[in-house]
C-alpha cells in the first residue's frame, strides 16, 4: 500500500495535463500512487493518463471539480491524499515533503502550497496573475516554514484521507463548476476542531495562460462572491491571505479612483483622486511592488498597476454582489441539514457525492439559484 494518493482531476487537459504527469514521474523520495479523475473529458487526456500508469476513475458526463476530487479520494488507497490541479507541475521533491510534514505532526489534518516564482505563461496579464497569488501565500508570520490557516486549496493541497471522507468532502452540489469549495471545506476543517497549514516550501509551477476576460470571470462569478457569501453565512471575520487589512483599505483606494473618475467631468477638483487611488494602493501594497520590480523589472512593475487596481475593482464588485445575494437569501433561510460522511467506495464515479439538503429553489441564494451565478459566461 502506498503512503500518498495523487489525485489529479482532469477535462480537456491538453497540454498542460502531460507536462503535470511529466512531473510526477520525475519526483523523487516517495513512492505513491496516481489517481486521475477524467471528468469527461472531450481530448485524449483519459488515455493520456493510462499511458501514464495512473489508474484512471471515469465520468459519463461533467460532474465539475469538487465531485471528481471526492471521487479520486474514494478510491484512493493510502491515508494522505495529495490533490494537484491538472494545469501544475510539482517540484521533485513535492510527495517526499508533504510526507515529511505529516510524519512529523500526527496532529496535523491538511496542509497546502502555493504557486512558485517562475510561471510558464508568457504575457504580463499571466504573470502577474501567477505572481500575485505567489506572493499574497508567501508572506506572513512562518515558523518552520509554515503557518496556520484555516483555508484549503487543491491546486497543491493533502489532507488525511479518513478525516476528508468524515467531513463529507468538497461540496458538488453548491460548487458544480470550479470555484471556492475547497475554501468552503477548508472553513468546515477547522470548524470540526482540525489544523491546517499553509507551508511556504511547497510550491508548484503554474501552467495556465490567464487573458484578461477570464481573470475578470474569476475573480468575480468563482471566487469572490461566493467567498462573500461563504464568509458571511459563516459569519468568519476573514483577515488573512486575499482579504487581509491591506487589501481591504486597497479595495477602498481603488473604489476613490473610480469616485474621482465618475466625478471629475462635474467637480475638477475630484481629478485629485484619480492620483490618490492609485498611490494608496502602491504604498498599502510597497512590499508587493518591490517583488514585481525583481521579478519584472521597473517598468513590468509599473505596467501591472492598472491590473492590481482591476483585481480590487473585482474585489469591491464582489462584496456588493455577494452582499446583496446573502441579504436576499436571508428571507427565506432555512436550516441545513449535517453533511454526511463520504463512502470510501471506488466504485461509484457516476453519483454525486451526499452534501446538506438543498435551499427550496424559490428562495434567492439557494442552490439552484446560486448555480445561475456559476454558469454566466
Amino acid at each position: 500500500m502506498p503512503s500518498l494518493s495523487v489525485v489529479v482531476p482532469v477535462r480537456d487537459g491538453g497540454d498542460a495535463f502531460r507536462r503535470c504527469l511529466r512531473a510526477l514521474r520525475e519526483t523523487t523520495g516517495a513512492d505513491f500512487e496516481l489517481i486521475v479523475v477524467d471528468d469527461a473529458s472531450r481530448d485524449d487526456s483519459a488515455a493520456i493518463a493510462e499511458d501514464a500508469g495512473a489508474v484512471v476513475v471515469h465520468h459519463d458526463r461533467p460532474l465539475g471539480p469538487a465531485a471528481a476530487r471526492n471521487h479520486g479520494a474514494r478510491a484512493a488507497s493510502a491515508p494522505i491524499v495529495f490533490f494537484l490541479d491538472a494545469d501544475v507541475a510539482v517540484s521533485p521533491d513535492a510527495p517526499a515533503r508533504v510526507l515529511a510534514r505529516f510524519a512529523a505532526d500526527p496532529g496535523l489534518a491538511a496542509l497546502f502550497g502555493s504557486y512558485d516564482a517562475e510561471p510558464t505563461a508568457p504575457g504580463l496579464v499571466s504573470r502577474f496573475r501567477n505572481l500575485l497569488h505567489h506572493y499574497t501565500h508567501q508572506v506572513g508570520p512562518f515558523r518552520d516554514d509554515a503557518r496556520p490557516a484555516h483555508t484549503f486549496w487543491t491546486g497543491c493541497g493533502a489532507i488525511r484521507r479518513d478525516v476528508f471522507l468524515a467531513l463529507g468532502g468538497f461540496d458538488p452540489q453548491l460548487y458544480r463548476r470550479p470555484a471556492i469549495e475547497d475554501i468552503e471545506f477548508g472553513y468546515r476543517l477547522t470548524r470540526a476542531g482540525h489544523r491546517i497549514e499553509l507551508v511556504r516550501t511547497l510550491q508548484v509551477t503554474h501552467l495556465k495562460r490567464w487573458t484578461l476576460g477570464e481573470v475578470v470571470r474569476t475573480d468575480i462569478f468563482r471566487r469572490g462572491v461566493p467567498w462573500t457569501v461563504l464568509m458571511l453565512r459563516s459569519k468568519v471575520a476573514e483577515s488573512d491571505l486575499n482579504v487581509s487589512a491591506s487589501q481591504r483599505a486597497s479595495v477602498a483606494a481603488t473604489a476613490l479612483t473610480g469616485l474621482g473618475g465618475l466625478l471629475a467631468p462635474i467637480e475638477p477638483k475630484a481629478l485629485s483622486l484619480l492620483a490618490i487611488g492609485p498611490a494608496s494602493v502602491v504604498l498599502l501594497n510597497a512590499g508587493f511592488y518591490r517583488f514585481l520590480a525583481r521579478r519584472l523589472g521597473p517598468i513590468g512593475a509599473a505596467a501591472s498597476l492598472p491590473l492590481h487596481l482591476l483585481y480590487f475593482c473585482c474585489c469591491g464588485l464582489s462584496v456588493a454582489i455577494g452582499l446583496g445575494l446573502y441579504l436576499a437569501q436571508r428571507r427565506c433561510r432555512q436550516p441545513i441539514a449535517d453533511r454526511q460522511p463520504l463512502r470510501p467506495r471506488p466504485d461509484t464515479a457516476g453519483a454525486t457525492a451526499p452534501g446538506p439538503h438543498s435551499l427550496p429553489s424559490p428562495c434567492p441564494g439557494s442552490r439552484r439559484e446560486w448555480s445561475r451565478i456559476e454558469t454566466l459566461p
